[in-house]
């Protein structure tokens, strides 16, 4: 889920209209922002579910740092604290729950892929509700997230329009973006024409070099967190590497 994460934010504008729209964008985001970077260097990945060619929510996310729950919570506080030392309390408490609101929504969306506690501590039953398993159900959820988010939105900027004089054809050239770019974002997705397939890609070609390290001798031992090293763990094989990545 990309395009309902922004659809959230644009709802929440549409009502605390002091919290900037860029702002929210990014608190919606958070959790994946901050996922790229470790995607890129092997410390979470995401690929093809068991039985799937991949695209549009056939996908399982292996993230146990910036989608535990646990970690979900601290990475949405920090978001929060930063984010009031400039626009105040309140609006640092709306942005830490709308960046907490990622969370909650790819419990809906994931498999059961997502860990109480960081690095799956303690090994407990992982958390995902599956709606993911029917991708065409998801997807038109999805839309009606975005045509309502970019309704309220889109309502919301005529409402302060009314009161500026002159302002009104800005308002719904704002609300038009607002749907359009929601739009585009859900069928990039959803035609996996989204930037997730290039990033896989560069982060498979990463680690296969890293997957296998050196031994005395010649041989090689499985990286921690390499697919060999799950094997032997008893962990769900969850590389999002195919044949071709490499």
């Amino acid at each position: 889920m990309i395009a309902g994460h922004f659809a959230l934010a644009a709802a929440v504008k549409s009502g605390k209209r002091d919290v900037p729209l860029w702002a929210l964008m990014l608190a919606c985001q958070w959790l994946d922002v901050l996922f790229v970077p470790l995607v890129l260097v092997g410390v979470e990945s995401f690929g093809a579910a068991p039985g799937t060619g991949g695209g549009y929510g056939n996908v399982v996310i292996s993230a146990d740092y910036t989608h535990s729950l646990v970690g979900s919570l601290a990475l949405a506080a920090l978001f929060g604290a930063i984010a009031s030392r400039w626009w105040g309390s309140r609006a640092g408490v709306v942005l830490a729950l709308v960046a907490w609101s990622h969370w909650l929504l790819d419990l809906i969306v994931h498999r059961a892929d997502m860990p109480w506690l960081p690095g799956n501590l303690g090994g407990f039953p992982r958390l995902g509700l599956g709606l993911w398993e029917r991708p065409a159900l998801a997807a038109d959820i999805e839309l009606a997230m975005v045509l309502v988010g970019a309704a309220l939105y889109w309502r919301a900027a005529v409402q302060v329009a009314a009161r500026a004089p002159g302002s009104a054809r800005l308002a719904h050239v704002s609300g038009a973006i607002v749907l359009a770019s929601g739009l585009l974002v859900l069928g990039l997705d959803v035609t996996g024409l989204s930037a997730s397939d290039p990033l896989r890609r560069r982060a498979c070609r990463g680690r296969s070099r890293r997957d296998l390290r050196p031994r005395a001798g010649g041989a090689s031992a499985p990286v921690r967190g390499g697919p060999a090293h799950r094997a032997r763990s008893g962990s769900p094989a969850r590389s999002p590497c195919r044949a071709s990545d490499r």
